[in-house]
């Protein structure tokens, strides 16, 4: 199944001290390339946030105004996606695997999208697969600065995957240095 994918690595980081968190280590590899090899099997890969020192195939951008929000950035990045289907991912997601994106791409068969529901029953947003003419309609004409992705997808026909259906037991983003620790002691490194 051909899909596009965009990956947003900016925001504030205020619970981590403002670091740039995509650069992160967890394991060998930083939070970034983490996401970047979850959707490896992309035709375009777009990164939304500060220039980084990434592969020349990789599309990177800039949210308007920089720092504007994730439902910005995704606007940002929906601007270059040429598939039927886009991931959207953050990229702070270290337990995320090219596994879990097929299976989401799986369930978005023949909806809106599809998205991962944690162990809490909370909608994680930042971890979906959706139909880029949905996302491009809801997106057109809005102010979106500021804004949370939530107003983007709001009356989307969207299937959930819990965490739990794919063996993810251990499913965080790092948000603060806790989840952080957590996830580098999954990974069996050293902070």
């Amino acid at each position: 199944m051909s899909f596009d994918a965009v990956v947003l690595a900016g925001g504030s980081a205020r619970r981590l001290g403002g670091v740039d968190k995509p650069a992160l280590l967890v394991g060998e590899r930083s939070l970034l390339e983490r996401a970047l090899a979850a959707v490896s099997g992309a035709s375009t890969v777009v990164v939304v946030g500060p220039m980084r020192d990434l592969p020349a195939s990789v599309v990177q951008v800039r949210e308007d105004p920089p720092g504007g929000g994730p439902a910005a950035a995704l606007a940002a990045g929906l601007a270059h996606v040429r598939s039927d289907r886009v991931v959207v991912l953050a990229a702070d997601l270290p337990h995320l695997t090219s596994r879990v994106v097929d299976a989401l791409l799986s369930e978005a068969d023949g909806r809106d999208g599809a998205l991962l529901v944690d162990s809490g029953g909370r909608d994680q947003v930042l971890t979906g697969v959706w139909s880029t003419a949905a996302l491009q309609q809801a997106a057109t004409g809005r102010d979106l600065s500021g804004k949370p992705l939530r107003v983007l997808l709001a009356g989307l026909d969207v299937a959930r995957l819990p965490v739990g259906d794919l063996g993810l037991d251990g499913w965080t983003d790092c948000d603060t240095p806790a989840d952080l620790a957590a996830a580098r002691d999954h990974a069996g490194s050293a902070p």
